[in-house]
């Protein structure tokens, strides 16, 4: 049921109201301006019947604010003083409808029936925005080098298929987003994508939530609840953290991913479900097992198509690209007008070691850009780990020779961007080493850095 506000200064007409409303709707009454503004404060409202005139105050005045307080509340204006107007103001001011006393109840019914529909059609229209961006965000896995490209290539092979899939890798490398891409690649995108963190509920509530319960199945269990594999029936379960998992609650799932049913918490009665499953985990597995804190079996079952994301450290010419990526996306969630970053600030990136890997990076370049207020991100507005890092990093004698990992088959011009960057890394961004290193001249340098957007 929507929540109600009716808002008159005439206490009879509020009641009046009331009672015709009360099997619809969960109504509050306000008889003044600040008690209506209060209420709306504390409470969320889905509907406002409001009198434009109250006592001494400007139903206007009191429109505005309620739409200050929030505006996806509908109002409706009602008044003994109908203008065009006055009506049009109230429209203009961000009023639903506007309706004139004496109230038409028919009238008042459609109303408040068009405007439910509203409430219910801008839902959905949100929770497909939300799905929207969930699809999106899948762009996060941005990268072009070497290990980046073999996982999106191994996405696109195995996303239609139903073997389950286990994802390892630090906290940080963007394990949901690769269990996110292979749900929404797939012919599964339109079912349902359901998450549980498997480290976040403690062992004895996690069960129920994974399985459900019946009404009456354990004190406080007052009605049916379906468990998240219900859920996500048809579409895919993404259970994180699941080397977290407690060692008996391991032998029920493993039984769901033998038999693909469940049985809710209460009932004597399985449940077939089609539901694929994806596990991530930062734990190593294999040694779990060795130790006797996972169960073998069970791994077997989970680890059918594997995935193991790198470390940013591992991949550092991504950085470059995941840094204007993630400008791009705050530059929309802050309203921001970020258009350059300076080429010491990617520098400093790029030698950091990024224990948080991509998700301390999304957070650092959300910092600086919080405080970035001149279109620029400089060296200087890093934060203090990084900036520590880089002095460190300078004091540090220059390493021994390193390797650069070659593969088949791998574009000559990836092989070459990756070449400069680690031969800049190792050189601490000289240039003029680098170029001399690489029997290049500093212009030919500048032009292959500009060419490869490393700047």
């Amino acid at each position: 049921m929507h929540k109600l506000l009716i808002v008159d200064d005439e206490p009879a007409i509020c009641t009046s109201l009331y009672f015709a409303l009360e099997d619809k709707y969960l109504v509050t009454m306000a008889n003044s301006a600040e008690e209506a503004l209060a209420a709306v404060a504390k409470q969320e409202f889905n509907i406002v019947l409001l009198d434009l005139k109250l006592g001494s105050a400007d139903g206007m005045e009191v429109l505005k604010a309620i739409k200050q307080i929030d505006g996806s509340i509908i109002v409706i204006i009602m008044t003994a003083y109908g203008s065009i107007q006055s009506s049009v103001a109230a429209i203009k001011a961000g009023a639903f409808y506007y309706l004139t006393k004496p109230i038409n109840m028919d009238e008042l019914h459609m109303l408040l029936t068009n405007a439910s529909e509203y409430i219910g059609m801008r839902s959905k229209v949100e929770y497909l925005n939300e799905k929207l961006t969930e699809q999106n965000e899948i762009a996060g896995m941005v990268g072009t080098s070497a290990a980046m490209r073999q996982i999106q290539h191994d996405i696109e092979r195995v996303k239609n298929v139903d073997s389950n899939v286990l994802i390892c890798g630090e906290s940080g490398t963007g394990k949901e987003l690769v269990a996110k891409a292979l749900h929404y690649l797939s012919v599964r995108k339109k079912e349902p994508f359901e998450v549980i963190n498997c480290a976040a509920i403690p062992a004895e509530l996690l069960e129920s939530e994974l399985f459900g319960y019946e009404k009456g199945a354990f004190t406080g269990a007052v009605q049916r609840k379906k468990g998240i594999f219900e859920l996500a029936d048809q579409g895919t379960l993404f259970l994180d953290e699941i080397g977290e998992m407690d060692i008996k609650l391991q032998a029920k799932l493993l039984r769901v991913v033998q038999e693909k049913e469940i049985a809710p918490i209460g009932s004597c009665q399985r449940r077939k479900i089609n539901v694929r499953i994806i596990c991530a985990t930062n734990r190593n597995l294999k040694q779990m097992v060795a130790e006797g804190k996972f169960r073998e079996d069970l791994f077997f079952r989970l680890n059918v198509v594997s995935f193991q994301l790198p470390p940013l450290r591992q991949r550092r010419e991504d950085i470059p690209l995941l840094a204007q990526y993630f400008v791009n996306k705050y530059n929309r969630k802050m309203a921001k007008q970020i258009k350059y970053i300076e080429p010491d600030f990617l520098e400093r990136l790029t030698q950091y070691e990024f224990k948080g890997n991509v998700r301390e990076l999304e957070n650092i370049i959300e910092r600086t850009m919080v405080f970035a207020d001149d279109g620029v991100l400089r060296a200087a507005s890093l934060p203090a780990e990084v900036q520590q890092y880089h002095i460190l990093a300078e004091e540090k004698p220059a390493e021994g020779p390193r390797v650069i990992p070659v593969y088949v088959g791998e574009d000559l011009g990836e092989i070459e961007r990756k070449v400069i960057i680690q031969t800049l890394q190792h050189y601490r961004g000289d240039k003029a080493k680098t170029a001399q290193t690489l029997k290049i001249s500093e212009r030919k340098l500048w032009y292959k850095i500009k060419e490869y957007e490393l700047k």
